[in-house]
């Protein structure tokens, strides 16, 4: 138990030292960090795999410390890449993290046994190792009192108790990180017994070069482990290598040594050993507010009436407060636009950097407010523990389709925008239900959808009434727009985890955190972190895709001479405004301006009509055709890839109404364009109720946001998945829009 010797040598006084943070989930790993690092973090991922990499810079006595904070695990057994990652950095085994100089292990006092786990298998690794003690208080109000200098003595480790959300025990930590950095690391008696270390030893003496002791133990423990493939064996020596394992594993069976369940025996008797008389357990049963609470907030009935509430003031709140930020951002940007119109002259110049660089730039900071209020949401929640029990009371559902109840949250999330929900995913551990979380995150009714919806519904469906005014047509058909992303999604759900992301249904085994006051630290950092992390990657692709767009809508550009009608007529305008101005007759003058203003979107619809995208409308017209559409569809189809509230603005164009069709008068003008607008062959006209249907069905399931297919990449690390989504969703959506115009146009006379 106690310290036997030296593994590694004493670390360099002058170099950067590297710690690593590890622990058991919902142990206040992540509080510590933020704690410790402050605002010195940086988030990346580790090469190769998923796994989120997180850095901290933490300054001591003049020494600077590069803090690693390890993903919450409750084993050093790795059975995936993205697991062996924790093992690999611990033993050094990275090129793009340095080996750490000490590990800090977090153990919650009020779960000390199961922890002490994690601990056991650490100091194996030949690191020096610390203990930070937290949740002293938990375990106090659970009648638990822990004897941490005890603890140490018996370990043969310091073990420092904290509060780290209230800064407690931080610079006790830091010293004792310190002082083991500059000594040896302790060496402790295997908790295995014989007959396995015995064979460990012959087992690595086959090995050339022989790797960690902890790596063959992990060999002789883990059927199908990841260690078999890190060691990078040829083929015939990877199968010699497997019956070697077989036949130790045989050995030991039959000397009643039965791995795994040796493992486990060993450590926890090595546990009992280590806290022995550490533990003073109450005299009576302790009366638990937890537990009260947790039977109400977890119930089948108070509960989800709980999280209905919840969640409705959470993304009520997401669309209130966010509201607010992003009519400062757009007036910000109008703003600057107008500044730039008002000192350049008419020209690509001006266009583009309004049009192009501060309209892309508007696009992708828009968003912030969102992302910002959610996650300062979400990360209150999951801090407190509540978030926990909400994915609890989901899993029932979720598992018909073959998801968790920690898919829940992320999916709910992308109903106000898919962007935090795809970065909301980043709480599912396994790989196959994230990615199948984000496939289908896209085909929630994000509020983006929403101007797509409104104009049609307000243009083509009747507002009519049933059962005396309680249902209205108008919003029967808003509800069916978003059920129809749900039930496919639940479809698509099904079809992922039964071909491309074959599983099991997932087993839900969640451990309820303790309730515990959140750190407005964590919950900041949490924030502005997913804030800047969106800015950093996925908004440079949007910036670029916004700019590609520009330039699709502005060039080619059309001559004066195939304007000049309708410059002789603006001429003639505005010679007649200043006529009624000078005789002081402003209702002419006013009435003057509005037919100034027609020919001005005239124009720009000719434009647009001439671009490069609206000469792509045409060009897709007989595809769109059998979806009841033309070319001038098509062509605002083409252009709200970007973003799908594009598409109302690029109608406006397109139907000669301008741009500013958002509401009043100008979604008046356009409702009314839409209306009157026909079919040039026929005179018929363009739009019914089956065509609206057919655009607003189309709209509900297509991937027209680059905003999203670009952080779809940035958390798969991987442009597979963003194109897969992009097109399973596109096909889903023509389909979609084929049946709904088809289908309509049977009760259609």
């Amino acid at each position: 138990m106690l310290p036997s010797g030296h593994v590694m040598a004493i670390a360099s006084e002058n170099r950067t030292w590297t710690i690593a943070l590890i622990g058991n989930p919902n142990t206040g790993k992540s509080t510590l960090f933020g704690a410790l690092s402050g605002v010195r973090q940086r988030v990346g991922n580790y090469p190769g795999v998923t796994v989120e990499k997180k850095l901290g810079e933490v300054v001591h006595d003049g020494r600077r410390w590069i803090l690693v904070d390890l993903p919450g695990t409750y084993s050093l057994a790795p059975r995936s890449p993205d697991e062996m990652v924790t093992v690999d950095v611990l033993l050094g085994r990275r090129t793009d993290v340095q080996p750490p100089d000490v590990v800090i292990c977090v153990v919650a006092a009020s779960n000390l046994t199961r922890n002490l786990y994690l601990v056991s298998q650490v100091l194996e690794l030949g690191r020096p190792v610390i203990v930070a003690l937290s949740m002293g208080d938990l375990a106090e109000a659970d009648g638990l009192t822990v004897d941490a200098a005890r603890l140490s003595r018996q370990l043969g480790i310091p073990v420092v108790p904290i509060q780290a959300q209230l800064g407690e025990g931080l610079e006790a930590l830091k010293q004792a990180v310190e002082e083991a950095g500059t000594r040896p690391a302790p060496t402790i008696a295997s908790p295995f017994p014989s007959a396995f270390r015995q064979e460990v030893e012959q087992l690595a003496a086959t090995l050339t070069p022989p790797p960690a002791r902890y790596l063959i133990e992990r060999l002789l423990l883990d059927s199908g482990s990841e260690v078999e493939a890190q060691l990078a064996l040829g083929e015939p020596d990877r199968e010699q290598l497997r019956q070697r394992v077989d036949d130790a594993r045989a050995r030991l069976a039959e000397v009643g040594c039965r791995v795994p369940e040796v493992e486990t025996t060993s450590r926890y008797a090595w546990i009992a050993d280590a806290t022995d008389g550490v533990v003073e357990h109450p005299d009576h049963a302790v009366s638990k507010s937890a537990d009260r609470l947790d039977a109400v907030l977890t119930h089948k009935v108070w509960g989800s009436l709980i999280l209905a509430a919840v969640l409705l003031l959470t993304f009520s709140a997401v669309f209130a407060l966010a509201q607010i930020p992003m009519d400062w951002i757009d007036a910000g940007k109008d703003a600057v636009s107008g500044v730039l119109e008002e000192a350049l002259p008419d020209g690509p110049i001006r266009s583009l950097l309004v049009k192009g660089i501060i309209g892309g730039i508007g696009a992708v900071v828009i968003f912030l407010p969102q992302i910002f209020i959610l996650f300062f949401i979400l990360t209150a929640l999951e801090e407190c523990g509540y978030l926990s029990r909400a994915a609890y009371l989901m899993d029932k559902i979720m598992v018909r389709v073959g998801l968790s109840g920690k898919s829940f949250i992320p999916l709910l999330s992308s109903f106000a925008c898919a962007i935090p929900g795809v970065m909301a995913t980043r709480v599912i551990e396994n790989r196959r239900d994230r990615l199948t979380t984000i496939l289908i995150a896209p085909l929630m009714s994000c509020s983006a959808r929403l101007p797509v919806y409104t104009l049609m519904i307000a243009a083509f469906i009747p507002a009519r009434s049933y059962l005396g005014g309680l249902i209205q047509l108008q919003g029967l058909t808003m509800f069916a727009m978003y059920s129809v992303g749900v039930v496919v999604a639940a479809a698509v759900a099904l079809i992922l985890k039964r071909t491309l992301l074959r599983s099991a249904a997932p087993v839900f085994l969640m451990e309820m955190p303790a309730y515990q006051w959140p750190s407005p630290r964590v919950i900041i950092y949490r924030m502005f972190e997913r804030g800047l992390d969106f800015l950093q990657n996925a908004g440079t692709i949007i910036f670029a895709v916004s700019i590609l767009m520009w330039g699709a809508l502005y060039y080619p550009r059309i001559s004066a001479d195939e304007l000049k009608p309708l410059l002789t007529e603006k001429a003639r305008i505005e010679a007649a405004i200043d006529t009624a101005r000078a005789a002081n007759d402003g209702a002419t003058a006013e009435s003057l301006a509005a037919d100034l203003g027609a020919i001005d979107h005239k124009m720009a619809g000719e434009q647009e009509r001439r671009s490069f995208l609206g000469r792509a409308g045409k060009l897709i017209e007989p595809v769109v055709r059998p979806l009841g559409w033309d070319w001038r569809i098509g062509s605002a189809v083409l252009a709200s890839f970007p973003a799908r509230e594009v598409v109302v603005a690029t109608m406006g164009v397109i139907f000669d109404v301008g741009e500013d069709v958002g509401e009043g008068e100008g979604e008046k003008r356009l409702t009314t364009a839409l209306q009157t607008a026909t079919w040039p062959e026929t005179g018929k006209p363009l739009f019914n109720i089956p065509v609206a249907l057919s655009v607003m069905v189309f709209f509900a399931l297509c991937a027209q946001c680059v905003s999203t297919l670009a952080v779809i990449g940035r958390e798969t690390q991987s442009w597979i998945w963003p194109t897969l989504s992009f097109t399973y969703m596109t096909v889903l959506a023509y389909i979609g829009a084929f049946l709904a115009y088809h289908v309509g146009m049977l009760f259609v006379s």
